[in-house]
């Protein structure tokens, strides 16, 4: 098994928590290089793109989130080997970095109400249509797994999307959005939660 680390800023969620979990849910160990906000302007320039996450393989970087959660998942066996499935997993994890993004654009807006209108903008429009989607989906797939009807990485990128817009820290995103667009999505969370090894794992956090 190669030797791996993850840099990731110093928060649980985001981009890097799936691919934690993952990890945590295999157990196979990783440094896992948590960056201080205050730390990020220095070490910036030593990333690929200018972005977090990153990840070593014995010393080699890879970088963007999705390419690293899918070499993660394919380790450590939630990433589906049908190709068809594999793409039903590829599919909504895209659709999750695509709103990751919506939501990016709006970090770095410095006047106030120019943000506030972009982010109840944000949440009127894309992020209510991802979230009906996202749900829809889990639905038609019988409503507890993504892909490949098991827990497979893109449980896991929805799960850490749902918890950062449930924790109500984005100002001017409604915390009871996810519950009022995606109810299911809300299941699919709280069912992760109750996994042995997420539990113990924010539990030992």
């Amino acid at each position: 098994m190669p030797k791996l680390k993850l840099t990731y800023f110093d928060f649980d969620g985001g981009r890097g928590e799936p691919v934690r979990l993952a990890l945590v849910i295999a157990g196979l160990p990783f440094e896992d290089d948590r960056v201080k906000f205050n730390e990020w302007a220095a070490r910036k320039p030593g990333t690929p793109f200018g972005a977090l996450p990153v990840l070593q393989v014995d010393g080699a970087v890879i970088s963007q989130s999705n390419t690293i959660t899918r070499y993660v998942g394919k380790l450590t066996d939630l990433y589906p080997e049908d190709p068809w499935q594999a793409a039903l997993c590829d599919e909504v994890m895209d659709a999750v970095e695509d709103l990751n993004g919506h939501i990016g654009s709006t970090i770095s807006i410095g006047d106030p109400e120019a943000k506030k209108t972009a982010r109840e903008a944000l949440a009127a429009g894309p992020m209510s249509v991802h979230l009906v989607r996202l749900n829809a989906y889990l639905e038609s797939r019988g409503g507890e797994y993504f892909a490949d009807n098991r827990l497979t990485v893109a449980d896991l990128k929805v799960y850490s999307l749902v918890a950062h817009l449930r924790s109500g820290v984005l100002d001017h995103i409604p915390a009871d959005l996810v519950d009022r667009k995606a109810p299911l999505l809300v299941k699919h969370a709280d069912r992760l939660l109750k996994h042995a090894k997420i539990a113990a794992y924010y539990k030992d956090r």
